[in-house]
């Protein structure tokens, strides 16, 4: 038994005339990308390193929160003048 095509042949007719494919259209009638949906919700994943991670940006932040900033845990203290000053 055959096995099909992973790239079935096009249709007669379908790329022009002469079935030659013109340069400029060579890059839009590249293979579309795999459908590639995040892990955590479903939706599908358009940026390179969504599809990477296989996270969206928002479930990677709701996983990976970023560290909080030092500068805001700290804070001014009142101190008393040192002796002698």
């Amino acid at each position: 038994m055959d096995t099909p095509d992973a790239f079935p042949e096009p249709l007669p007719g379908a790329d022009g005339a002469d079935g030659a494919v013109a340069p400029d259209t060579a890059a839009e009638d590249a293979l579309p990308r795999r459908l590639i949906r995040c892990r955590l919700c479903g939706r599908p994943l358009t940026g390179a390193d969504s599809r990477r991670t296989g996270l969206g940006p928002s479930c990677d932040a709701k996983l990976h929160p970023a560290p909080p900033d030092i500068r805001t845990r700290r804070h001014e203290v009142e101190q008393d003048p040192l002796p002698g000053t």
